[in-house]
Formats: C-alpha cells, structure tokens, sequence
C-alpha cells in the first residue's frame, strides 16, 4: 500500500514539472505564432531561390569555318 503513496507523490512531481515547463514556454512566446510555421514549407523553396544566384555557363565561341 505504501507504493501506491509513493507512486502518486512521484506523479505529481512530475507533472508539476511539466505544468512549470509549460508556463516557462508560454512566458518565452513559443506559442505566440501558430500559423507561420504551418505556411513556412510552402514558401521555403522561393526563399531558397531568392538567395542563390543561378550561374550561368560560360560558352566560348568556336569559329569552325
């Protein structure tokens, strides 16, 4: 019987832990912007491409006359 005390004393602690945590993450903004990142992989691609400037081949003329 005493297990079952010392179970539910270990429980609380840790969601106690948890509770902080959470309060923690909330205080810090993690959830301040749920859409962006949802919209984000949509639109990475253009920003990659933004960034990167193509190269362009270099030809060299051969006057084969």
């Amino acid at each position: 019987m005493s297990i079952i005390y010392m179970l539910l004393a270990i429980s609380v602690i840790v969601a106690l832990i948890f509770f902080a945590a959470f309060i923690f993450s909330v205080k810090k903004g993690q959830y301040d912007d749920t859409y962006t990142p949802s919209i984000r992989m949509l639109f990475e691609d253009e920003i990659v491409k933004e960034h990167t400037t193509p190269t362009q081949p270099k030809t060299t003329k051969n006057n084969h006359s």
